[in-house]
């Protein structure tokens, strides 16, 4: 009975609501409102998501690969040693790891428990929602490898700027005495002690790993397509009807103003940083700057709901206001690097 009523919560949790019926939604309205457009919006998105599919494809086998070899156990090591390298590990880790925000929660938590640089789980945190296996994949499909690998730097870098940020005032009042009088570290995953064990490479050769792969490879690539497909019926809605004069007039142009709307609008514009890549490519199209775009989605992958929730979960106010104004800066920072070198 227990097996079935995890199975029937898990199937529930693949199949909510959310994305499938926002999709729903919006095909009805097109279907009512603009008939005559509804096949070119469907063909379009069809296409874009058949364009994106090897992208997909090796996204889901790459983090299935990682979940089921337990090679999220490697992340505790760069939180051993000299605070200065558990920076950089941190936030190199941090830009290439594939997990959850609700798996790094009671990480952190325990962390921070027994006395973890707060600098180095600063770095952690602010590159971590920014890129990871599979948005890296995403990206590069869609707004180009040279995107994506600047983005990929930007979040390392910004991870190490908040970081020694936070080292070098460690002992001031925003950064003192950091965590909540109870951190919440319960979450979506398993109750197991957080990245304990030694990874398995050949994860095949133990069928509890073969259930983690097949399972892990389910949810991602659900999520993904339904996200995306979300993503590019929008996609497909703003190329039509969002006014490129008004793009381009606002977020183009060379200046240092776009990368600030950008950033600005970018922090509390999205949900789901993967659903905004073929958002922000339809900007493009459409006349945005590329420091904007950059901004954009530097700024609202950091401050995007899951990874917003695993900060204000653990510490005080001010160490979230930190958290954010680190993200911000660095959302900048990046556009006028990535405006000047295209």
């Amino acid at each position: 009975m227990a097996d079935t009523t995890q199975t029937t919560a898990a199937f529930s949790r693949r199949w909510t609501p959310g994305a499938w019926g926002a999709i729903a939604v919006i095909l009805a309205l097109v279907a009512v409102l603009a008939p005559e457009t509804l096949g070119e919006t469907v063909r379009f998105t069809v296409t874009a998501l058949g364009h994106t599919a090897p992208f997909i494809a090796f996204a889901v086998l790459a983090v299935a690969y990682l979940k089921a070899t337990g090679a999220e156990n490697l992340l505790a090591r760069a939180f051993e040693g000299n605070p200065a390298r558990m920076i950089v590990m941190a936030a190199l880790l941090g830009g290439l790891s594939p997990f959850c925000s609700c798996e790094v929660i009671p990480f952190i938590a325990a962390l921070l428990a027994v006395g973890a640089p707060l600098g180095a789980v600063m770095a952690f945190w602010l590159a971590s929602p920014l890129m990871d296996p599979a948005m890296f994949a995403i990206t590069s499909g869609t707004l180009g490898f040279d995107f994506a690998l600047a983005k990929t730097f930007a979040a390392i870098g910004i991870g190490m700027m908040g970081g020694f940020a936070v080292m070098f005032t460690a002992h001031s009042p925003v950064f003192a005495d950091p965590l909540r009088a109870t951190p919440a570290v319960s979450g979506c995953c398993s109750a197991k002690k957080p990245f304990s064990g030694t990874p398995v490479w050949r994860f095949w050769q133990v069928a509890e790993r073969r259930q983690t792969f097949g399972r892990t490879a389910l949810d991602n690539a659900l999520f993904l397509t339904k996200w995306l497909t979300l993503a590019y019926l929008i996609e497909a809605l703003m190329l039509r009807y969002l006014p490129a004069e008004m793009i381009a007039r606002v977020l183009g142009g060379d200046g240092i103003a776009p990368i600030l709307l950008g950033a600005i609008v970018g922090a509390p514009a999205y949900l789901n940083g993967y659903a905004a890549v073929p958002l922000v490519d339809a900007l493009l199209q459409q006349g945005m700057s590329q420091g904007a775009a950059m901004s954009f989605v530097i700024a609202g992958g950091v401050s995007c709901i899951p990874a917003a929730i695993a900060v204000w979960a653990l510490v005080k106010p001010r160490v979230f206001a930190a958290y954010l104004a680190f993200a911000l800066v660095g959302a900048i920072a990046a556009g006028l690097v990535w405006q000047a070198i295209v």
